[in-house]
């Protein structure tokens, strides 16, 4: 097995009676950005190729170094495929095509690329290499040409060929989503075909990794999945070629790499993983415990000579430990000591979910965690997650003075990596403060920030129903492409920081919470939004003047209101109300009628309904107490669509609020539209 690691050292090791056995080690150097196989075309991979900075470089397993390659980019290679004498390397936005180490084709990507490869040559006569977008595409080139962008519905990590060669005829792609998702599409000459998807309804971690072997033995090979909350799956398919799932073994740790294969013992097929705090561990299909007696587990002899070894290594560790320790009270009592402030590596992501419109902010460290206190001053709810075990407490804050959040997550002991569930109100934006605090001495501690945008709940797409009614915005002015693409990238989530090339801009984006759509079309000096929700417009124009007005740019201001865009948005909102009312209801019922059936001992006299909601009562509250303040949260959107719709005509309807939360308490949708029909 060959591993490298962020400080520079690749290793190759074996196992052989339980105990790794190194081959061959490098010395430290610049930071491993990525490993991957590569040889003859057709043959075995066993060529090891690592990437750090804007070079490659290649072994041989014995360790020979047969290969220093400085590629000459601008930026540091973050990912890498081999294909025979092709090279195909990619930095954050940069791809080149290299043949026998010289440049054969490059390509310049709108978005963050995340992986990179190529359909297999065997069987593909042309090169088709493939990007993996942070903007949901997939983009499929020919030589330094765009061939044709694949949407999928999640920003794609990672990538990997269906059954190692591609399927049948080698045009079969798996990837792997932030978000969680798996899917597979066919790379065909002129368009693509989405074969299967597997969505996120357990909301599982992001997928970082994903390999194919028949690890439950039966001649198919199987998917197996690594995500970055520590989910190790593994899926086999059925006769229709669908995914199933098998089996789930759960890491404390992100899984960074899977890779199936024979490594411990000769006949038993394991799963490898390293994980982000650099663990490397097998999950075998071997028997562990050899027989089971009455009263105790006979094991075998190299499990037990496996045992006395780590009894001894665990024993050196902590010897090691005191004596470090002794060392550091020591140094700490001296009058000439200096503190050092111990350094360390935060893996964080922020990520919008469609399912749920939150935001999971994941923390990770490669040392236990003692606490996190977050600090926002911009109104936010706090989402209860399952997995999450540390014991979380509110400070009491001055909104007035701009805090609208102080609370403390106390972590468990060795708990490495913390997810928490945000969900923001769009209009009101801000920064959320993460103080994060490790377990080492002396006490030390790093501040992340998170931007939570003015229309934070919106997501990329790149569809848009032009049969929908809509209301637009249009700007004109002395600013250039650059200046408003800058205020776009403030206002909403998911857009490179670079301005992509071309004369004119176009993105579209959707609204995870109600579904309504969002298009942003500029230029220099004229930019055009449209969008079904008219609230989204008012963010947009009083959001984009401040800006505009910060950088002493004058804007000229046009708008168009369609007055058929406000019924049909109170349309999209009408099920997800009606829902929550619902809800609401039937959680408000369920003590009265448990004490009924307390009372009668029978709860046959009850209608069906009254018996279901018994039934699911568990369910009932588990989900109302998932989703605090939703229904206020709609209720607020109502508001401002009343507000919003009257703003543009110049009139301040603040004052007719509290009728229209009466209608809303007596909710009934053809009133409430005629409510905002007939209010002057």
């Amino acid at each position: 097995a060959a591993i490298a690691d962020h400080k520079g050292v690749l290793e190759v090791f074996s196992v052989k009676k339980g105990d790794a056995q190194p081959v061959f080690k490098t010395s430290p150097g610049p930071k491993i950005n990525r490993l991957e196989l590569g040889g003859p075309v057709g043959g075995v991979r066993e060529r090891i190729f690592v990437t750090s900075g804007p070079e490659v470089k290649g072994y041989t397993k014995k360790g020979k170094n047969f290969l220093t390659f400085d590629t000459n980019m601008s930026e540091n290679l973050l990912s890498m495929y081999v294909e025979g004498s092709d090279l195909f390397c990619c930095g954050q936005f940069m791809y080149n095509h290299y043949r026998d180490c010289k440049d054969t084709n490059y390509f310049l990507s709108g978005d963050q690329v995340n992986d990179v490869i190529c359909l297999p040559t065997q069987t593909v006569k042309s090169i088709t290499p493939i990007l993996a977008c942070q903007d949901r595409v997939l983009r499929v080139l020919t030589e330094s040409e765009l061939l044709y962008e694949v949407e999928v519905p999640g920003p794609p990590v990672t990538l990997c060929l269906f059954a190692s060669n591609g399927g049948d005829d080698g045009t079969e792609v798996l990837f792997g989503t932030s978000d969680g998702r798996v899917g597979l599409v066919q790379i065909g000459r002129d368009c693509p075909s989405h074969l299967w998807e597997l969505t996120n309804e357990k909301r599982n971690g992001g997928v970082l990794c994903l390999d194919n072997y028949d690890i439950t033995a039966d001649g198919v090979l199987d998917l197996i999945v690594g995500r970055d909350d520590g989910l190790v799956e593994v899926y086999s398919y059925d006769d229709s070629d669908e995914p199933i799932h098998r089996h789930t073994h759960t890491c404390s740790e992100s899984i960074t790499s899977v890779q199936g294969g024979i490594l411990g013992t000769a006949g038993y097929d394991e799963i490898v993983c390293s994980t982000y705090a650099g663990w490397v561990l097998g999950l075998t299909t071997e028997q562990q415990t050899k027989a089971l007696g009455p009263t105790e587990v006979i094991t075998s002899p190299v499990a037990v000579q496996k045992i006395t070894g780590l009894k001894t290594d665990l024993e050196q560790l902590q010897q090691k430990v005191m004596s470090e320790r002794e060392k550091y009270q020591q140094t700490a009592q001296s009058t000439t000591a200096i503190s050092a402030v111990p350094s360390f590596h935060i893996n964080d992501k922020f990520v919008l979910n469609r399912e749920d419109a939150s935001y999971t902010l994941s923390l990770e460290l490669q040392m236990p965690i003692d606490n996190v206190l977050l600090q926002s001053d911009v109104p936010i709810d706090l989402l209860d997650v399952e997995k999450n075990s540390a014991v979380v407490s509110y400070s009491a804050c001055l909104p007035e003075e701009g805090n609208f959040l102080l609370a403390t997550y106390r972590c468990q002991a060795n708990t490495t990596r913390l997810e928490l569930k945000i969900r923001s109100i769009e209009g009101q934006y801000g920064t959320i403060q993460a103080y994060v605090t490790p377990r080492v001495q002396p006490k030390t501690c790093k501040v992340m920030q998170y931007q939570i945008k003015p229309l934070s709940l919106h997501q990329r797409t790149h569809v848009f129903d032009e049969q929908r009614p809509h209301n637009s915005l249009k700007l004109t002015g002395q600013f250039s492409q650059g200046e408003m693409h800058s205020w776009v990238c403030f206002c909403l989530p998911e857009l490179p920081e670079k301005t992509p090339p071309g004369d004119s801009v176009q993105f579209h984006f959707v609204s995870t919470f109600l579904d309504t759509q969002l298009e942003c079309l500029y230029s220099k000096g004229t930019a055009t939004f449209r969008s079904d929700n008219i609230s989204t417009i008012s963010i947009l124009k009083d959001v984009l003047t401040k800006e505009a007005t910060k950088k002493k740019v004058r804007l000229d201001i046009t708008y168009d209101v369609n007055e058929d865009s406000i019924p049909y948005t109170l349309n999209l909102i009408h099920p997800k109300l009606e829902y929550q009312l619902l809800l609401a209801k039937k959680v408000q019922l369920i003590d009265a009628l448990k004490e009924l059936q307390v009372h009668e001992n029978s709860t046959e006299f009850l209608s069906p309904e009254y018996r279901q909601i018994l039934q699911d009562a568990e369910q009932l509250k588990v989900e109302y107490k998932r989703q605090p303040c939703h229904l206020e949260r709609l209720y607020g959107m109502i508001t401002d669509l009343f507000i919003d719709k009257f703003k543009f005509k110049g009139q301040n309807m603040k004052g007719r609020v509290p009728a229209l939360l009466e209608v809303l308490d007596n909710y009934n949708l053809q009133t409430l539209v005629q409510f905002f029909e007939q209010s002057i």
